[in-house]
């Protein structure tokens, strides 16, 4: 049975831990309950050689990750619905964080409180590290006295977009390795190897082969000049990322994003699902519609969709129903339109709007396996020709030699 270590409190507010064998983490909180304890946290001990430093993200300039984010609203959220005050709930946790830069910037928003601000505006003032969505909503859970419900909320939130976007980054690095690998060994071949056969082909001349021909010659390109290529690539880049600063060029960028054929589809089930779960998180939490749309837009990468819904939130003031105005943008799919158009009929949109969220992480999941068995084949097969071609023109040459020499 795995032995799991945690942090709880006491009747009295005292912070306690320690480890015990339990069948998974949930029995965990449950032994801690029965025995008036309030769980805060419950995590398996692992063996292995891998310090602990390693599973943390040592390269963000932010206080807080995506993982402690998560952490900090999850145990906030248990603290407070345990009756424990919002002072003391973050004095708990100053107290029971490891990461120093997570205490001190905790430490700020307590200072900031005991000053006579609000919560939600002790975190507005950290802007890099509570976004506008999440401070929007700790506000309408302050103004409803909902805040324990409220975090609940936001933790589920964030855990699911983490959760997609860990799919989708893990999916993708075994195509990046594997083109990353194969782009090595052809520039090993092009660099190292084929300028050792030069010689022997240098005298043949127009007799060699003319695949071995051009194979010389885009060889000594790449080897005298990859300085040049890179310097190119780096430009490209740059003038790219300078472009995309602009935001009508960016508007163009994005929107054609969505139709590339193929990842396009998977792009916009993406963004369409980081919108519904969004917008429909912010209205469960009792924003209204309106202001829900102009944080959403915040949340979202692809300019297109983000113009899309500045004109939904324009029209919106007007009267129009939402189904209708995300049907005539022509972003969102036919079935999220149907769904919203359900959920304003029966009253019930913020939970239609999680649902959809719902659906479309699973599409997501499905399209990038697809995409997947589709694509590494592929590159498999298409790098496996390349380098079949390279070594192909070096025999090729060889016979001719031989040809020649008898």
């Amino acid at each position: 049975m795995p032995r799991y270590r945690y942090k709880a409190v006491t009747a009295s507010g005292e912070v306690v831990e320690g480890d015990m064998e339990a069948g998974d983490a949930f029995a965990v909180a449950r032994r801690l309950q029965d025995s008036g304890q309030v769980p805060i946290r419950a995590e398996e001990l692992r063996g292995g050689l891998a310090p602990d430093w390693l599973s943390r993200d040592l390269f963000s300039g932010r206080a807080l990750s995506a993982k402690a984010l998560v952490q900090v609203t999850r145990e906030l959220a248990t603290l407070l619905g345990a009756g424990l005050t919002l002072e003391r709930s973050l004095e708990i946790l100053i107290d029971v964080f490891d990461r120093k830069t997570v205490c001190a910037l905790l430490a700020e928003v307590l200072e900031s409180i005991r000053g006579g601000a609000a919560f939600s505006e002790a975190l507005a003032e950290h802007e890099a590290d509570f976004p506008r969505f999440y401070v929007s909503l700790v506000r309408a859970g302050e103004a409803g006295g909902q805040l324990a419900s409220v975090l609940r909320g936001l933790a589920d939130y964030l855990e699911k977009s983490q959760a997609v976007a860990g799919e989708v980054r893990s999916a993708l690095l075994y195509p990046i390795i594997l083109l990353v690998m194969a782009g090595g060994s052809v520039a090993i071949l092009m660099t190292v190897v084929i300028p050792e056969f030069r010689p022997l082909f240098e005298d043949a001349g127009d007799a060699l082969p003319l695949a071995t021909q051009v194979m010389l010659v885009v060889a000594g390109l790449i080897e005298r000049y990859w300085w040049l290529f890179g310097l190119v690539v780096l430009l490209a880049v740059a003038v790219l990322r300078w472009q995309l600063r602009k935001p009508g060029f960016r508007t163009l960028w994005d929107g054609a994003m969505l139709r590339l054929p193929l990842f396009g589809a998977l792009f916009r089930k993406i963004q369409v699902s980081r919108f519904s779960r969004t917008l429909g998180t912010l209205l469960g939490s009792g924003v209204s519609l309106l202001n829900a749309l102009r944080l959403v837009r915040d949340t979202i990468d692809n300019r297109a969709l983000v113009r899309a819904i500045d004109e939904v939130g324009a029209r919106l003031k007007e009267g129009a129903r939402l189904a209708d105005l995300l049907a005539a943008s022509q972003v969102f799919p036919s079935l999220a339109v149907h769904l919203v158009r359900v959920g304003e009929e029966t009253g019930q949109l913020d939970p239609m709007l999680l649902k959809i969220a719902d659906i479309y992480d699973a599409e997501v999941k499905t399209s990038v396996e697809r995409l997947l068995a589709l694509l590494v084949p592929l590159l498999t097969i298409g790098l496996g020709v390349l380098i079949a071609a390279i070594i192909a023109s070096v025999l090729l040459a060889l016979l001719s030699l031989n040809q020649l020499a008898l």
